[in-house]
């Protein structure tokens, strides 16, 4: 008995040349649209570093991108980190600016590359997928995490808190903290980032002002303290000893101000601490007894600062997106004679009320009733983005042709040198890196 079999040959089709045609242009153009992200992000790192998003009265260079270029607040922070990492690595920098690598790879290796390492993640990059540089990039951190947990035990027990009163009168806080602790902190620090920046993207990832990372910080470890001396639980009838209290001594230009069993700050801090907290007036001798307390005033109302809320949703200040965290400041001060009134109240955030008050700037209240704001060079700032015009019959291709000419970028330029089918050794691979 014979059995017959049919055996079909299986001819793979080639693709047709307009689908040729279409995927190099796509890979050339993409090519392109890498190396103008290389120049973009240096452009974004100059600008960052020269501090020229300050002017404006923006919290961060991130909220300049916002702001001006419609960047999310995520991405822009993203970038803004990518684009100050590339200053230390300049052999992926270049690989980069020519178009060899794209940006999903060159944000996952900016995350772990270093001096050490940056000759391998290069090879890395250039070889293989992003899929390939993502998933090194989190097996070589998690790699990272299990080598340190040998340390935790010692760490634990040098943890430790410490503060006190620099020479200027800035207070000083030090602290040692296990793994496990600090990673609560940094979550209640982010939270507090995340917070401010409500308005502008989900998660404000609270990293914000027109400082660097470190200066936000402190800003939202301000907001942390202020929130739980807020909360119901930790408030009370011991409120009191938690209270900031700020003495003004005299009056006119002697007038000094001192904080409790702390420094002297100025006279425009302590106005600003006044816009919108509990004042208590008190009458102390030569040696500082109390002789009398007088009554509270200037604090807003709970009713009005609902229907301040309400009427301005969030900070007033041009380009914020703030929503959270923030004060009613007097438009025209109460010692200047100003009313607490919905009609000499604004919102503003932390940053700046204290811009406002400190920072040179000046907000001021229209005879029609709209709140404007002025620079320190007294320039009104625009309360909406001047977007610049694109030469919308202008050719792309010519354009990055013409820009990039010297990168000789085509098709195969931003190509995986990986061979679909190929294993990849990743116990390997991982410890290349260590």
């Amino acid at each position: 008995m014979y059995t017959a079999i049919a055996i079909l040959e299986v001819i793979p089709q080639s693709s047709p040349p307009e689908a040729e045609k279409l995927g190099a242009e796509i890979t050339e153009l993409c090519s392109y649209l890498y190396a103008a992200e290389a120049r973009l992000l240096g452009l974004i790192r100059e600008f960052d570093e020269k501090q020229y998003w300050a002017s404006l009265g923006l919290c961060s260079c991130a909220h300049w991108l916002n702001f001006k270029c419609g960047i999310g607040m995520n991405a822009a922070r993203e970038k803004l980190r990518v684009a100050h990492a590339l200053a230390g690595l300049p052999k992926i920098n270049e690989a980069f600016s020519v178009g060899q690598l794209s940006y999903s790879k060159v944000r996952a290796i900016t995350r772990i590359a270093d001096e050490t390492n940056e000759d391998y993640l290069l090879m890395i990059a250039e070889h293989g997928t992003a899929h390939h540089v993502e998933k090194l990039v989190s097996k070589y951190r998690t790699a990272k995490r299990l080598q340190d947990a040998e340390i935790a035990n010692e760490q634990y027990k040098q943890r430790e808190v410490s503060h006190y009163y620099d020479h200027d009168g800035c207070l000083v806080i030090k602290a040692r903290l296990p793994a496990e602790q600090g990673a609560l902190i940094v979550k209640a620090l982010e939270m507090a980032l995340d917070a401010s920046f409500v308005g502008a993207a989900p998660g404000r990832d609270n990293e914000a002002c027109p400082e660097p990372i470190a200066a936000r910080r402190a800003d939202a470890l301000s907001d942390i303290a202020e929130t739980y001396l807020n909360n119901n639980e930790s408030s009370g009838s011991t409120a009191d000893r938690y209270q900031v209290v700020v003495h003004v001594v005299g009056a006119g230009p002697a007038r000094d101000s001192h904080i409790e069993d702390g420094p002297h700050v100025t006279a425009e801090t302590s106005r600003r601490i006044a816009c919108d907290s509990t004042i208590v007036g008190i009458k102390e001798d030569e040696n500082g007894e109390p002789l009398s307390i007088g009554r509270r005033s200037r604090s807003i109302p709970p009713p009005m600062r609902r229907a301040l809320r309400v009427r301005d949703g969030g900070c007033r200040f041009p380009g914020c997106t703030n929503t959270r965290f923030v004060d009613g400041h007097h438009i025209k001060h109460w010692a200047d004679g100003g009313e607490t009134s919905l009609d000499n109240l604004v919102l503003l955030c932390r940053h700046h009320h204290h811009l406002v008050h400190e920072g040179g700037f000046v907000c001021v209240k229209q005879k029609d009733g709209d709140v404007t704001f002025r620079n320190q060079r007294a320039q009104p700032l625009d309360p909406s983005p001047d977007f610049p015009g694109l030469a919308t019959d202008a050719d792309i291709r010519e354009w990055m042709d013409r820009e990039f000419f010297e990168a000789n970028i085509d098709s195969e330029t931003c190509a995986a040198r990986w061979h679909a089918g190929e294993q990849t050794d990743w116990n390997a691979a991982v410890s290349a890196l260590f």
